[in-house]
């Protein structure tokens, strides 16, 4: 009786498998080969892609205004992507900072990625190029965190660390703080970093999305230099211990 149903049982598998393909005897293979590829595409293996503008904004401080921007994006699938990220600073017609981050992202668990690539800071003067390797994602409370680790082209480690977070206030008003501190191993003289702790960005600021996609935001934003680097002579006029008003736009597509 058990040979029985052991021959049955191969029967059904044989037979739902030939089902499986009966169409291939119908149609032609190159059809049938896309129609299954664009099944599998639609069912966990899609190329999916984003761009975020974190922040767009104009800071005013001491009757001074300049143009600041965070930027990031992906395109990839669910364990692998590439990455790219940039920040930097206009003011008095020039670029006082201006940042480009190319990365390889790697999921290591439902909410984190590893990421390493290379980041060329354009400004200040001189550039810098940098190895980077860092941890980005989402930690328990809905805590945004993206810690990077640098080795710049100058033989110097640097490390910088970033936190967000998103207090929900009604359905479309959203208070968001964020932190980010930077800190070096060694000195940096010529772009005027110094080791420890050199800068601290504190920022608060409240957002309206008009759609979910567009906001428009207010804010106050706070920097302050640390050690060595509060020493060193500021870097094309950068000056790093003010407190400013903030006022721009967020975006995604």
């Amino acid at each position: 009786m058990r040979r029985v149903f052991l021959w049955l049982a191969l029967l059904l598998l044989a037979e739902t498998a030939l089902s499986q393909t009966a169409a291939d005897a119908y149609y032609d293979p190159t059809a049938m080969a896309a129609a299954r590829a664009a099944l599998k595409a639609s069912h966990g293996a899609q190329i999916n892609s984003l761009i975020l503008g974190e922040r767009l904004e104009a800071q005013t401080r001491d009757g001074d205004t300049e143009t600041v921007w965070e930027a990031q994006g992906w395109i990839g699938g669910d364990e692998h992507k590439l990455w790219f990220k940039t920040e930097g600073e206009y003011a008095d017609g020039r670029f006082e900072e201006a940042e480009l981050q190319a990365l390889y992202s790697r999921a290591v668990s439902p909410f984190w990625d590893l990421q390493v690539g290379l980041r060329h800071d354009a400004r200040p003067d001189p550039s810098r190029t940098y190895a980077v390797a860092g941890l980005q994602g989402l930690a328990p409370y809905w805590f945004e965190l993206d810690s990077q680790l640098f080795l710049s082209d100058q033989g110097d480690f640097s490390l910088r660390f970033e936190a967000e977070y998103e207090l929900r206030l009604t359905q479309r008003l959203i208070l968001q703080p964020r932190m980010e501190l930077n800190a070096a191993f060694s000195d940096d003289a010529e772009i005027g970093v110094g080791s420890g702790l050199s800068t601290a960005d504190l920022g608060l600021r409240l957002r309206y999305e008009v759609r979910r996609e567009f906001a428009p935001y207010v804010g106050i934003s706070w920097i302050e230099s640390f050690g060595q680097t509060r020493d060193f002579e500021p870097v094309d006029d950068r000056q790093l211990d003010e407190f400013a008003w903030v006022a721009g736009i967020r975006f995604w597509f």
